[in-house]
C-alpha cells in the first residue's frame, strides 16, 4: 500500500498524518502495521453491508478472507478504512483480525481532497476497503467522479472486497438515499412520497449484484420500513427501474454478499428484502402513498438470500393504502 511518509518494515503506527498545504483541507491518514505494499492473488469480488450500531466483527473478517481466499492460511492483506469524519476507531480492531497486514484510516472530507493522485493510490493498492459511518450525503458530494471512486472501483475489478456501515453500507446500492436535505421519517414518507427529505442518487459504486437495490440501516431500532416503502415506491415511479428491492438491516447486523451474489446475515439480524413488482397505486407530491403488496423476505441471521436470482417465494405481502400499511411489516 502506498504510504505518504517512510516507516521501517514491520512498524506500528497510528498517529495522525495531515497530507495537504496551505489553506486547503487536508487528508488525515492514520496507519497501523506495515508501510509497505502487499499484491496477493485476490478471490473476490465480495460485499459488506453494516446495519450500523455495534460492528459485527465476524463479518469483517469475512471480507478479510474472501479478498485473500482463505480463512487460516498466512496470505496477508491491506486494509483501508474511508470516512468524511472521525479518527482512527477501527484501525486496532481490524489489525488485530486474522490476515491483516495493515490498516489506514483516510479521513477525507472534500471533493478536492478525494481527487488527488495520492490518495488513489493508497486506495487503490489495498485489497479490502471499509466506508465507515457517518453521512451518505458528505460520501456522495465528496467521492463522486473523483479518483478516490475510482480507486475503490479497481480494487473491487481485481477481486477485493468492499463494505461499509450505516451511511457507509448505504452508499453501495445502486439507487441511493442520500438525506442531503436531512433524515426523513418513516410517517413524512408514506403522507408524501415527495416531502422536500425524500432525495435520491444512483450510480455512486457500480457493484453488480446490487442492481435495482436501495439500502437502508438502522432498520427495526429506528422503525424506517416505511420509509424504505418509500423509497421502493418512488425509484419505481420515477421511471429509474421497473422493479427495485429495498435492504434494509438492522443495528448490530451486517448482509454479506460473496461474488456469486447470495446474500447471508450475519450478526443479532433480521435484515429485510423489500420487493417492488408494480408501478405505484399513487405516488404524488403532496398526497399520501398507496402500494399494493410489497412483497417482504424477513431473513434472519444465518439465512440467505440471492441477489442476483431474487427468490420467487418466502415473502409476505403488505400494502400502503394513502399512507396507512395494511399490518405490521415486520
Amino acid at each position: 500500500m502506498f504510504k505518504a511518509f517512510h516507516v521501517s518494515c514491520g512498524a506500528l503506527m497510528a498517529a495522525a498524518v495531515l497530507v495537504g498545504t496551505g489553506a486547503e483541507a487536508k487528508v488525515t491518514r492514520y496507519l497501523t502495521g506495515n508501510a509497505a505494499d502487499v499484491s496477493p492473488t485476490l478471490y473476490g469480488p465480495a460485499l459488506n453491508l453494516g446495519g450500523g450500531g455495534p460492528d459485527v466483527d465476524p463479518a469483517i473478517q469475512w471480507m478479510i478472507d474472501q479478498a485473500r481466499g482463505c480463512t487460516t492460511c498466512t496470505t496477508k492483506v491491506d486494509v483501508v478504512i474511508v470516512r468524511a469524519s472521525g479518527a482512527d476507531g477501527y484501525n486496532l480492531p481490524v489489525y488485530a483480525m486474522n490476515g491483516v497486514d495493515s490498516v489506514e484510516t483516510l479521513v477525507v472530507s472534500s471533493y478536492n481532497d478525494a481527487n488527488t493522485v495520492e490518495l488513489e493510490t493508497t486506495v487503490r493498492n489495498a485489497e479490502v476497503v471499509f466506508f465507515a459511518g457517518g453521512d451518505q450525503c458528505n460520501y456522495i458530494s465528496y467521492y463522486s467522479g473523483t479518483r478516490l471512486q475510482r480507486a475503490v472501483d479497481a480494487v473491487w475489478a481485481r477481486g477485493g472486497t468492499v463494505g461499509g456501515t450505516s451511511a457507509g453500507a448505504m452508499v453501495q446500492g445502486e439507487h441511493i438515499y442520500n438525506a442531503c436535505n436531512g433524515s426523513v421519517y418513516s410517517d413524512e414518507a408514506l403522507a408524501n412520497p415527495y416531502n422536500r427529505y425524500m432525495t435520491f442518487s444512483k450510480d455512486f459504486l457500480l457493484w453488480s449484484m446490487m442492481d435495482e437495490v436501495i439500502v437502508d440501516t438502522h432498520f427495526e431500532q429506528r422503525d424506517r420500513m416505511g420509509r424504505l416503502m418509500a423509497f421502493v415506491a418512488r425509484r419505481i415511479r420515477d421511471g429509474y427501474d421497473t422493479t427495485v428491492m429495498g435492504l434494509g438491516i438492522n443495528e448490530g447486523t451486517s448482509v454479506v454478499v460473496d461474488r456469486n451474489g447470495l446474500a447471508t446475515v450475519m450478526g443479532a439480524g433480521p435484515a429485510y428484502f423489500v420487493q417492488g413488482t408494480h408501478m405505484p397505486e399513487k405516488c404524488e407530491s403532496g398526497v399520501p402513498l398507496s402500494y399494493t403488496d410489497y412483497r417482504i423476505w424477513r431473513v434472519n441471521a444465518g439465512g440467505q438470500f440471492n441477489l442476483w436470482t431474487w427468490p420467487t417465494s418466502g415473502y409476505y405481502l403488505r400494502s400502503v393504502n394513502n399512507g396507512v400499511l395494511s399490518a405490521s411489516p415486520y
